[in-house]
């Protein structure tokens, strides 16, 4: 079950789970749409992974399949991506 992170690793903004700004990486990390693009340039910092909007989960199974609430922020920040 993939994992909904209620917010933003680099900025902490709030991404709910029917956030149309949640962008992903295939680890599950999590950062909003301004970050991912402006940032890190579409790239994960943890993994290396390309970042795409996250699914979202139908309200209907959130009862069932409810959205994470641990919050996790890098504590160094988000700088702009080291080149490879």
């Amino acid at each position: 079950m993939l994992e909904l992170r209620p917010n933003c690793e680099c900025c902490d903004k709030d991404l709910p789970p029917d956030a149309p700004d949640a962008m992903i990486c295939t680890f599950e990390c999590t950062f909003c749409a301004e970050c991912a693009e402006s940032v890190l340039d579409g790239v994960c910092p943890n993994c290396g992974g390309d970042l795409v909007r996250r699914p979202i989960r139908p309200a209907a199974m959130l009862a069932r399949y409810p959205a994470s609430t641990k919050r996790i922020l890098k504590a160094e920040g988000c700088g702009p991506r080291r080149a490879a």
